[in-house]
């Protein structure tokens, strides 16, 4: 039977909860390139989702994961721009694509999706920029999100 086929999973431990984290971890990767690419050319979410389906059914990812996702931040777009701002150093425009559409998926996931451990969430961003922005730019994103996550968590910080 093949491992590696849509909607079967990874191979690796699924959690209790029936969440598969190596799935999941793709649809955030998904849901980053999908926003960068939305920031970039424009439109609208049911064409970036037509566009990123196919290449995420043969990834195999999360798919509900990362339609939630990028529905989750063209839907509050502002409320995440506004609430990143006293955690830049700049505007939300200036920050790089990359790091931007990082910084947008990840303040959904600490606002909107408290059943995704903050810890989670930030180091997923700090893979991704990792691995798609420039040099530099993961520590960028850890500082921003560290900060945010003290105010957006407390409950889950000790706070």
């Amino acid at each position: 039977m093949n491992n590696k086929s849509p909607g079967k999973p990874s191979g690796k431990p699924v959690r209790r909860d029936g969440i598969d984290p190596v799935l999941r971890s793709r649809a955030r990767r998904r849901a980053l390139q999908a926003i960068y690419a939305w920031q970039i050319s424009g439109g609208n979410a049911q064409s970036l989702l037509s566009q990123f389906a196919h290449e995420q059914a043969r990834e195999i990812a999360d798919l509900a994961y990362f339609e939630a996702l990028v529905h989750g931040v063209l839907d509050h777009r502002k409320d995440l721009d506004e609430a990143l701002t006293p955690y830049l150093d700049r505007s939300v425009e200036e920050v790089d694509a990359i790091e931007r559409a990082a910084l947008r998926v990840a303040a959904y996931e600490l606002r909107y999706r408290l059943d995704v451990p903050y810890r989670v969430v930030i180091n997923e961003a700090i893979e991704s920029v990792k691995r798609f922005g420039s040099e530099h730019g993961h520590t960028y994103v850890n500082g921003v999100l560290d900060r945010a996550a003290v105010e957006w968590r407390k409950v889950e910080n000790g706070g």
